[in-house]
């Protein structure tokens, strides 16, 4: 059925660009294409859409950039694309960051398209072939902001802080970043404890900005909402039985440990009693 349903998004894709004036028929080819993935991931096939759809949607994006309710079901349907990799570098040869950020920032009350937006985002940042270092390092601002503006939203934030995760991989933050995408991923983990994606993720972005600056680090156990320490181990004990979110734990721990500060909190706060209850609950991990 694939070769079949390639067919079809083809032909939409088609359509729409042919008619991109048209709202209704952007609404409608919109919805159709994300009924066929949606059939598609029922059925545990990733769909690689070619560039000839990406490019339909960037015209689509562009043509009706003002219109919330096609842009928020354009968004849904690139997230989805965007997991897979060859469908993400299709959106990444069109050129589609500048237009994303631009709706992150155009539409930051609406938490469906910042979610998908967030989500886009990471996919194109944590692939293989990294896009214009530049263009991603724009994207950290926006991405701290959607954050920032829907920080009790825990769909919105698992998002942006996956994506702030991939951003901070890639060596997106500068210097001046790193406190206060810090202080924000605490404020994250603090209002969305029982998330496992987002506390997993959190922490390993967190992990990445400590493994890159001690100003993140001194943030990080002097934060004045309260000590990530003590963040960790709550998170821990809520999510002792998922050996993912241990792991991200364990990695940030080992982050920590780089900096003397940080370790005579870590013992003050009795770390050890923790990293021996991980090392007895996952002997073979």
């Amino acid at each position: 059925a694939l070769p079949y349903l390639l067919i079809v998004t083809e032909l939409i894709a088609f359509a729409m660009k042919t008619h991109v004036d048209s709202l209704k028929l952007q609404v409608d080819g919109c919805s159709f294409l994300l009924e066929i993935l949606s059939q598609a991931l029922e059925q545990d096939v990733v769909m690689a859409l070619d560039e000839n759809v990406a490019s339909s949607l960037l015209e689509t994006v562009r043509k009706h950039s003002e219109n919330e309710e096609l842009l928020s079901l354009v968004c849904t349907l690139l997230m989805m694309i965007s997991a897979s990799e060859v469908a993400a570098e299709n959106l990444r040869k069109v050129g589609l960051i500048p237009d994303l950020l631009s709706i992150l920032r155009n539409f930051l009350h609406n938490e469906k398209i910042c979610a998908s937006c967030c989500g886009v985002l990471w996919s194109l940042a944590v692939s293989e072939n990294n896009v214009d270092q530049a263009l991603l390092k724009s994207a950290v601002p926006v991405t701290s902001a959607v954050l920032q503006e829907h920080l009790q939203n825990g769909t919105v934030t698992e998002s942006a802080c996956s994506a702030l995760w991939a951003l901070s991989l890639q060596g997106c933050l500068t210097e001046n970043e790193y406190e206060p995408t810090t202080a924000l991923l605490l404020d994250a983990l603090r209002m969305n404890p029982e998330r496992p994606v987002l506390v997993r993720n959190t922490c390993l972005a967190l992990g990445s900005l400590l493994r890159l600056s001690e100003l993140s680090a001194l943030r990080f156990i002097t934060d004045s909402k309260g000590s990530g320490i003590t963040l960790v181990k709550d998170a821990y004990h809520l999510h002792f039985d998922d050996p993912g979110v241990v792991e991200s734990i364990c990695v940030l721990i080992n982050e920590m440990a780089q900096y003397d500060d940080v370790v005579l909190d870590m013992l003050s706060q009795k770390m050890e009693e923790l990293l021996f209850e991980i090392k007895s609950c996952f002997p073979s991990n």
